[in-house]
């Protein structure tokens, strides 16, 4: 019921400190938000590296086993995990 409420009116947002929307406008844009949150781990000091975090798709960027399914994207910064 939800979803064919509003099927059709969805659109990619990613959320601010201050739980404002923000759109996704450009690929330097979307890297460095996922950037950002592969990093969550390591600024919180679980881990040292983002695809040490088991449930970070930083660990499917840099070809390492993972418990997640992602589809990755060719993002230039994919190199810094190999």
């Amino acid at each position: 019921e939800y979803h064919a409420k509003f099927k059709g009116k969805q659109t990619h947002q990613l959320w601010t400190h201050e739980n404002h929307a923000e759109h996704l406008y450009s690929q330097k844009f979307i890297e460095q938000k996922v950037q950002y949150i592969h990093n969550n781990p390591v600024r919180s000091g679980i881990v040292a590296n983002p695809e040490d975090y088991l449930y970070s798709s930083a660990r499917n960027y840099a070809g390492l086993e993972s418990v997640i399914d992602v589809i990755e994207v060719d993002f230039r910064w994919k190199t810094r995990y190999k």
